[in-house]
């Protein structure tokens, strides 16, 4: 039996990547999601300035599903108007991103990954306690 070392890779890619979804966080998880998009959309962009249709059209296609995942992900319960306009942020993105993909436009997806990483420069600066809604101690008693 022979193994192939791209396989072999790709397997112990995916079982990384199972073992940090399952381990993570709801704030961890946005992160994950975050870092996958920008990843999608750096390949999507080889993939454009190479020609290579197909492989850009699944990692555009990726790209947009994450995205698509994030919007979703949103709890219109915690802040209406904040989570209103990153609905209306995550539905530009997947909408620039379908364009670009049409036209092969490398600035679109320039575009949504600048707006991703600054996004995620965000969500990374929440602050420890505060990334799932908890509340430190000594926030709490202050208040009391």
């Amino acid at each position: 039996m022979s193994y192939s070392a791209g396989r072999a890779t790709q397997a112990y890619a995916s079982v990384g990547a199972q073992s940090r979804v399952s381990a993570a966080t709801p704030h961890r998880l946005v992160q994950l999601l975050m870092d996958g998009a920008l990843d999608r959309l750096a390949t999507a962009k080889g993939h454009m300035q190479r020609r290579e249709v197909p492989q850009k059209v699944n990692a555009v296609n990726r790209a947009m599903s994450i995205v698509d995942g994030l919007r979703m992900s949103l709890d219109h319960s915690i802040d209406a108007a904040m989570s209103d306009n990153l609905e209306n942020l995550y539905d530009y993105m997947n909408r620039r991103l379908l364009l670009a993909n049409i036209n092969n436009d490398v600035t679109g997806l320039d575009e949504v990954s600048a707006l991703l990483r600054e996004l995620k420069e965000a969500w990374d600066a929440i602050p420890h306690g505060l990334q799932n809604g908890e509340v430190h101690e000594s926030v709490s008693s202050s208040t009391m």
